[in-house]
């Protein structure tokens, strides 16, 4: 799929993920773009939960040594996409043993905290922003591409999480890592999932409105329960 872009014509989830690899300075460099590669399959489910990540070919098309492409994996084993065995063929992390329900526990607190504060210090600007990306999120949801409502929707929560003014806040979010995306990848694969996501987003945008900070909380909260409730469905009693 093509990435939606801001502002300046990058790749938005290029940039988030080279943000949460910490790969800044090293954007350009081959285990950027290996792992990028390698970390987008997975959190859009083109590599599932428990198969191989060959190195060999990922060395012949990226045409380097295995060297970069090692490094590569161990930044995606430590943000819990893959596992890397001693003489076995990296796997992508089996989801039973990815600790779901705490995940989402964390993901849950730290929203309604940055809700209440949304509505404390959003300006008409931060207001404005927000609305253009809500209605990208129903742009995707109309035309049905969940990929493209998936990467509208991340990148709608990252906006708020800009505009609650917190860096301990947004560094605490980016920590729970790469592996939260695939969750979140995962919880939007239910029929009508989309449709009720958008429609939660768009109660949360009208509470951000009017400045309703106990508002904003609670239903931040019961976006991420419902996310967790879809997960868990698909993930029998595993998790999210």
């Amino acid at each position: 799929m093509k990435f939606m872009e801001d502002e300046n014509g990058k790749d938005f989830s290029v940039q988030l993920m080279t943000r949460m690899l910490r790969l800044e300075d090293r954007a350009d460099s081959l285990v950027a773009k290996i792992a990028l590669d390698v970390g987008t399959r997975i959190i859009e489910g083109a590599l599932a939960p428990g198969s191989d990540v060959n190195s060999v070919e990922l060395s012949e098309r990226f045409g380097t040594s295995r060297t970069p492409v090692r490094e590569a994996l161990l930044l995606l084993e430590k943000q819990g996409l893959v596992e890397i065995p001693a003489r076995r063929r990296p796997t992508v992390v089996d989801l039973s043993r990815t600790p779901v329900k705490d995940i989402y526990d964390v993901r849950s607190l730290l929203s309604g905290n940055i809700a209440e504060l949304v509505c404390e210090r959003r300006t008409a600007k931060d207001l404005a922003k927000m609305k253009e990306g809500l209605e990208r999120m129903r742009q995707a949801c109309e035309s049905g591409d969940v990929q493209a409502y998936f990467w509208a929707n991340v990148s709608y929560n990252d906006t708020v999480t800009s505009v609650a003014r917190n860096p301990v806040l947004s560094e605490l979010i980016d920590s729970l890592g790469l592996r939260v995306l695939q969750l979140r990848r995962r919880s939007m694969s239910p029929p009508l999932r989309m449709e009720r996501s958008l429609a939660d987003h768009d109660r949360l945008f009208q509470a951000y409105k009017v400045r309703d900070g106990d508002l904003a909380r609670a239903l931040s909260g019961a976006i991420i329960r419902d996310a967790y409730r879809a997960l868990s469905g698909g993930m029998g009693a595993h998790g999210e």
